[in-house]
């Protein structure tokens, strides 16, 4: 399989690792950028982080798809943190409130 400018992939990777650019790929499942009124969410995503004189920086490529902020913690959430933590409703609301929204964040938090 060529890459890109018609190069082998491995060739490519020999070539940056020449020139000093590191590259890592980091096994996400989905991207989830928050701006002011609406959320941009990456799904699937590839994710590549990459390092190069030693300015760090990242590539996302997947489907994207935007959607509007939501006030206030959805019901969807707040049982699948319950779910995952084994944690009541109310610790788990609880949890989402503290964390704005975060669902990972809560569940580290309820983990804890």
């Amino acid at each position: 399989m060529m890459g890109l400018g018609g190069l082998d992939p491995r060739k490519m990777q020999t070539l940056m690792k020449q020139m000093g650019i590191k590259q890592e790929e980091i096994e996400a499942e989905r991207v989830i950028i928050e701006i002011a009124d609406k959320k941009i969410i990456i799904e699937p995503a590839n994710v590549q982080k990459i390092l190069m004189q030693g300015q760090e920086s990242w590539q996302i490529t997947g489907d994207v798809r935007e959607v509007e902020k939501e006030e206030g913690i959805r019901v969807e959430d707040i049982k699948m943190v319950s779910e995952k933590t084994g944690k009541s409703e109310k610790e788990a609301k609880k949890a989402l409130e503290d964390t704005n929204g975060d669902i990972a964040e809560a569940i580290v938090k309820l983990s804890g």
